[in-house]
């Protein structure tokens, strides 16, 4: 059929983005993306069953987050080179089988493999994104990736409190097994949904990879962009990493349910997606990175307002979960607004080096926010925490304007 055959010399049609199939889009990357944090809230039970000393339980996540920054660079441009529905459905059966490998081990090697492995295929979901954005017509292109992202921020949201759930009735066996399972009715419900799109690119794929440090130099706009997100991921992940210390500590004491049910209410932050898409639509971009950067700010500010432990507090910290989550949600679907406008032929790897950059800074945010809380408590972690948001601020105002 010739609707499955779009290619970059002929955009996609409004049609062919009907909400049918950015639901699918968007539901896909929440599944996805899910799977980068199931092992999260599972490190100890996963660590005490294979054998890996409590000392190097960290590797659990941090190997899965390697092999998605590698992922970033180094398969996620094959967009701009391979067939996207072939790519996407290939990623999504290698990360069945990496699931899969990490469900049946019982020792340490294959478990830390499986996860590098888990971390490299989930990258597809940054495949489905850009996908997304070249189906769309300009005019509601932010409104789709803005759609189509608010699936990945519910399942990121999702993703630890689910496997919880799982592993309190079950083992964590199971939560592997049956995401696999979610993986595999995934790919096949792509494979059959998603139109054909052969990129127009004839670069070797060692060309391609070279070319994206020509990008990242050449292009002020991603490079602007990933700063912003970069800040801002990094107070997403110090808060994240941090709030579960703080909630499980002597003021609040609460429990892992307690903190489980804490989490869901970042969930509501996904609102933001959407709303972010239309803004950058009406070239309202500025005015809202500067509304989400100051969300991101005032988030930390207001968690000091009560004495800590008390209801209000706890209060106060929820809600400023929520207006982190909308703020960096904000940012981040505009941004890859932005990005994706500096051309069709580009935007994978555009993508991938946007996502590389600002994935880095939510490392640094989780190293130095679990340092802070242990050095300063979280008066510190937030402190450092605010200051982030505010760089992003400061260089937001050395932007000109159009």
């Amino acid at each position: 059929m010739t609707s499955n055959s779009a290619t970059l010399s002929a955009p996609a049609a409004p049609s062919a983005m009907s909400a049918g199939m950015t639901f699918i889009m968007a539901a896909a990357c929440g599944l996805i993306a899910a799977n980068l944090y199931y092992s999260q809230p599972l490190a100890g039970p996963i660590a005490a069953s294979i054998g890996l000393p409590a000392h190097a339980t960290g590797l659990i996540v941090t190997l899965t987050q390697i092999g998605y920054g590698l992922g970033l660079l180094l398969i996620v441009p094959l967009g701009d080179l391979l067939e996207n529905r072939r790519l996407i459905v290939t990623m999504i059966g290698a990360a069945a089988i990496a699931l899969v490998a990490a469900g049946l081990s019982t020792a340490v090697l294959p478990f830390l493999a499986a996860s590098l492995a888990i971390g490299l295929a989930s990258t597809a979901v940054q495949m489905i994104v850009p996908f997304a954005a070249n189906l769309a017509p300009d005019a509601h292109r932010g409104r789709v990736v803005g759609n189509v992202m608010s699936g990945l921020m519910v399942g990121i949201m999702m993703a630890r409190p689910v496997s919880s759930f799982i592993a309190r009735f079950s083992s964590w066996h199971l939560v592997f097994f049956v995401s696999a399972a979610v993986m595999v009715l995934l790919g096949f419900a792509l494979a059959t949904r998603l139109p054909k799109r052969v990129p127009q690119t004839k670069l070797s794929y060692f060309a391609l990879i070279a070319s994206m440090g020509r990008l990242y130099a050449t292009q002020p706009v991603l490079r602007r962009r990933a700063f912003y997100q970069a800040c801002q991921f990094a107070a997403f992940s110090l808060f994240w990493t941090v709030t579960p210390l703080v909630l499980a500590g002597p003021a609040f004491q609460l429990s892992q349910a307690g903190i489980a049910l804490f989490a869901l209410a970042g969930v509501a932050g996904a609102i933001a997606s959407p709303i972010a898409g239309r803004l950058a639509d009406r070239d309202l971009g500025r005015p809202a990175t500067i509304f989400g950067i100051l969300s991101v700010a005032i988030a930390f500010l207001i968690t000091h307002l009560a004495p800590e432990g008390s209801a209000i507090a706890l209060a106060l910290l929820t809600f400023a979960a929520i207006l982190l989550d909308f703020g960096v949600t904000m940012t981040l679907v505009i941004g890859q607004r932005a990005i994706y406008g500096l051309g069709a032929d580009l935007r994978s790897r555009l993508n991938g080096l946007f996502m590389a950059t600002f994935f880095m800074g939510g490392a640094v945010g989780s190293a130095v926010g679990a340092w802070a809380f242990a050095e300063g408590g979280w008066l510190l972690a937030s402190m450092l925490g605010l200051t982030l948001p505010v760089l992003a601020l400061a260089y937001s105002l050395t932007e000109k304007r159009n």
